[in-house]
């Protein structure tokens, strides 16, 4: 698997690196989850990816390659846009609907999700971008407490009282 760099003068951070305290491998990519439950299924979908992997290996195959340069574009167009404006997608490069490319990853881990035992948990991933993310909760909350008449530190507290009890009810 190989492990995408990004070095500037006061620091390092990997996408993918191994633990220095445990037996593992940290994904640095993903948002914090709200929800337990997205979590786990993000959980879910890195095993599912790793092994993944790790099948086209013993088949002597291996993942396509992409320059660092469309890579990051995606990086950025994630955390600009979340999920709402699409993503490029690398072999047809053209940007795509976010749902497409879910689609697309959810098929290609399926065998792994079943030898896994975890098919609940993939295709659950589906809900997120139904429900949206938490950032997208969090700013709907914030809307809707301005629309209300809240003043913004108002708004403000409405969104991290949401945010207790979405985080207890998980």
């Amino acid at each position: 698997v190989e492990t995408g760099v990004i070095a500037d003068t006061s620091r390092i951070w990997w996408d993918l690196r191994p633990s220095a305290r445990y037996p593992t491998l940290e994904t640095r990519l993903l948002d914090c989850c709200t929800r337990l439950d997205d979590a786990v299924r993000l959980a879910a979908l890195n095993q599912c990816l790793l092994r993944m992997l790790f099948r086209l290996r013993q088949g002597n195959q291996r993942w396509r390659s992409y320059p660092a340069l469309l890579v990051g574009e995606n990086r950025w167009r994630a955390m600009r846009y979340s999920f709402d404006a699409g993503l490029l997608d690398l072999g047809r490069q053209r940007i795509v609907p976010f749902a497409e490319l879910l689609e697309e990853i959810l098929a290609l881990v399926r065998e792994d999700a079943i030898a896994l035992g975890c098919e609940a948990e993939i295709d659950g991933l589906r809900e997120i971008p139904r429900r949206g993310t938490s950032a997208h909760c969090q700013l709907r909350v914030y809307d809707e407490a301005l629309a209300q008449g809240a003043s913004e530190q108002e708004a403000l507290r409405k969104v991290v009282e949401w945010l207790v009890l979405e985080t207890a009810r998980s």
